[in-house]
């Protein structure tokens, strides 16, 4: 994993070191507070894996414009303004190693902050003129509210299916991904083919972001994860390898993972028990599979494309997804 992260980060350097300046330069609200809560979740060690894939995908469709760089920051964007709005919902406490924003400031002006990045967002689509973009990050963000609103209303629910939650995580992560892959499509006005080849890429590479996000949530590495142990799972979102494992369990074992996943409060034994459990039932080996095969799609959308570095680039981006750690 450390040598395709070395490998991904010397070819993209580049392309992060600009979406980076860009971040900064299109950030531009008028209040220093704002700034601060922004750049508090902007810069506090994100990936820039939204705003790289749009960037590439466009590449990989044939544009040619100087405009790719700052509508990548669209993406980022709206991923900080979720996490602003998570974490004041959640009550979270730590967000990328880092005390979460609402710990600093108040509950309400981070929550409109979050407002103001979404709002920013919109604004640099705007400046495209293109009606049908502008359009598509629109309905990126209400599908990502919508995603939210569906996960908290299914908090702490046990009898959570596994299409209803396939159906959450693409609204509140994978639409961002495919959103960020089409309009680049449109960005270079391809054709019909090639841009539903990097929706598919995007779509199926955002659904396995997401399946391995949650699986990182069975692990006891909490530096790693920048996060609590188990904190997912303590906010009651009840994801596939849960789901999974409560359907093929008997009756006995359904039972002590149900009263383990109902007191918010567990201990760290009996967390461990819970991954056992997880383990035994094939909840962690089924949700890994699923996302393995969602990278086995989200590849073969690409072979649309000739050969070429940016197609490497995006195959490397898919495998790193399988591997990562935090």
């Amino acid at each position: 994993m450390k040598d395709l992260k070395g490998k991904l980060l010397s070819i993209v350097g580049k392309d992060l070191a600009e979406i980076e300046v860009a971040l900064t330069d299109n950030l531009n609200p008028y209040l220093e507070i704002v700034s601060d809560i922004a750049k508090h979740i902007l810069f506090a060690g994100g990936k820039r894996l939204r705003p790289l894939l749009m960037v590439l995908s466009a590449r990989i469709c044939g544009y040619k414009g100087g405009y790719d760089k700052i509508f990548s920051t669209i993406f980022e964007y709206l991923h900080a303004a979720t996490l602003l709005h998570d974490d004041v919902v959640d009550g979270a406490k730590l967000r990328r190693g880092k005390p979460v924003a609402n710990s600093i400031w108040k509950n309400s002006t981070v929550v409109l902050t979050g407002d103001f990045l979404l709002a920013r967002g919109l604004s640099i689509a705007a400046a495209t003129k293109k009606p049908s973009i502008i359009k598509i990050v629109a309905e990126i963000t209400e599908n990502m509210s919508q995603g939210e609103i569906e996960q908290l209303l299914r908090k702490g629910d046990i009898n959570i299916t596994e299409e209803e939650y396939r159906k959450i995580i693409w609204r509140k992560t994978a639409v961002l991904f495919q959103g960020a892959c089409r309009i680049s499509a449109r960005l270079a006005n391809t054709s019909k083919r090639e841009e539903n080849a990097v929706s598919s890429y995007g779509y199926n590479l955002g659904m396995a972001f997401q399946m391995i996000d949650d699986l990182l949530d069975y692990t006891l590495d909490t530096k790693a994860l920048g996060k609590g142990v188990g904190v997912d799972l303590k906010e009651g979102k009840v994801t596939l390898p849960v789901i999974h494992a409560l359907k093929e369990a008997d009756l006995k074992d359904r039972l002590r993972m149900e009263a383990i996943i109902k007191n918010k409060k567990f201990s760290i034994p009996k967390f461990k028990l819970l991954i056992e459990l997880l383990k035994e039932y094939g909840g962690i080996s089924y949700a890994e599979q699923c996302a393995k095969d969602h990278i086995k799609q989200a590849k073969e959308s690409l072979l649309v494309f000739k050969p070429s570095e940016t197609r490497n680039i995006l195959e490397y981006i898919a495998d790193y997804t399988l591997l990562r750690k935090s």
